[in-house]
């Protein structure tokens, strides 16, 4: 029977991977959304909505907690990479570039986790790394150069640049929040996001003058409500339980499992249709990160699993 430290237990890898199939699934929820909704209404009311849900996980996670200021710095700088920074370039790239396109530049964000470690904490980085970056890089600029206009993707290239920039948000995200799972449970950290979220998109509402919908149509409210609860809630819970319990560099491979996900659900719910100028720049993409991660990685014990974390959700 796998220990509770065994990285790759059961739990932990149905805990990922459902985490990659939510996640994957968000790109078409959004799109629904989206299209009825104002997008700082929608990331708002997801935020809202999962903030609400997670009142009932409230007591338990509040059990021994104990923040210092040095956690505070962190906690906010997690909140500001992820939702924050993170849902305003995710916003922009949706409204202006199809899901799967979106879903196909997340398979940059394992190579820049590694990047990302490497610079935060000197873990070795290899020429095979660099190499498989570089290739997924001009894969990345291939996919967005050859994507068609379309009413889906009115700006292809500006919104595949915007997506880009979320897995800079999204690299800062996992590094950090791998950082304070040593010390908080993961549930805490997924109820700190939730309302974090909540705060900061309800001024950006005030400020953009956003107004709340005098309309709700089933299936984008449905939307709304599934991105609050099963995304927003469920997707961030079950990615930091698993990265918890396995180094950060690791746990980000099964982001390549997002891709796949996200073509799958676009083409059977969007009726969006790959290219072959764009299915060749995704099979460039896919091919820098096989390169990259085809060497044995070698952690640092900054991003192995505490023994001594948080146990449970």
């Amino acid at each position: 029977m796998p220990s509770s430290h065994d990285h790759t237990a059961p739990l932990t890898v149905l805990a990922l991977v459902g985490a990659m199939a939510l996640w994957a699934s968000s790109f078409v929820a959004l799109k629904y959304a989206f299209a009825q909704f104002d997008p700082w209404f929608v990331i708002f009311a997801r935020m809202a909505i999962a903030s609400v849900f997670v009142l009932l996980f409230f007591r338990d996670a509040l059990r021994g907690l104990e923040i210092t200021r040095s956690d505070w710095k962190y906690l906010l700088i997690m909140a500001l990479f992820e939702p924050c920074f993170y849902f305003i370039f995710e916003a922009e790239a949706l409204k202006n570039t199809t899901a799967s396109q979106a879903g196909m530049i997340t398979a940059l964000l394992p190579i820049m986790v590694a990047l990302g470690a490497w610079l935060w904490i000197r873990e070795r980085i290899t020429i095979r790394i660099i190499a498989g970056g570089v290739l997924a890089f001009i894969g990345a600029v291939w996919l967005s150069l050859g994507a068609p206009v379309s009413t889906s993707a009115p700006h292809p290239i500006y919104g595949n640049t915007m997506e880009f920039l979320a897995m800079v948000t999204a690299t800062g995200y996992i590094l950090t929040m791998k950082h304070l799972t040593r010390k908080f449970r993961p549930l805490f950290l997924t109820i700190f996001q939730a309302f974090s979220g909540t705060l900061f998109f309800a001024g950006l509402m005030v400020v953009t003058g956003t107004s709340l919908p005098d309309r709700w149509p089933i299936e984008p409210t449905a939307s709304l409500l599934y991105l609050g609860i099963a995304v927003t809630f469920g997707a961030y819970g079950l990615y930091n339980y698993g990265t918890s319990k396995m180094p950060a560099a690791q746990s980000s491979l099964y982001i390549n499992l997002i891709p796949v996900f996200a073509v799958i659900l676009s083409w059977l719910l969007l009726g969006e249709t790959f290219g072959w100028s764009e299915a060749l720049g995704g099979a460039v993409i896919l091919a820098g990160v096989w390169i990259a991660q085809s060497e044995k990685a070698v952690h640092s014990p900054e991003l192995a699993a505490d023994p001594d974390a948080p146990k449970g959700v």
